[in-house]
């Protein structure tokens, strides 16, 4: 499955649910996730999006890690069972 067809799931998964997808673009950091998911009761956290079987490169992975050692969490989404995981997680997790 190709890049934009996950990303376009995501982003009509994440309406349904009431959120807003926004595309995430740095002009001064390279790497970063490509989207930003806002969730209903302050859900926030940071997609990469990925073509099936599709690792993340590895400036993209320091971004996610420094990301998460600040307490952010990141996500890679390379199908739409990805995706559904990914936004199970966020709506259950406390």
């Amino acid at each position: 499955m190709r890049e934009q067809n996950i990303e376009n799931y995501l982003k009509k998964e994440v309406k349904k649910r009431k959120g807003i997808c926004l595309k995430f673009i740095s002009p001064t950091l390279s790497g970063v996730p490509d989207r930003i998911v806002l969730l209903p009761k302050g859900r926030i956290f940071f997609v990469e999006l990925k073509a099936q079987n599709k690792k993340a490169k590895p400036h993209q992975q320091r971004v996610h890690k420094l990301f998460k050692s600040l307490g952010v969490r990141v996500y890679v989404a390379d199908s739409k069972e990805a995706v559904k995981e990914i936004l199970e997680d966020e709506i259950c997790t406390p």
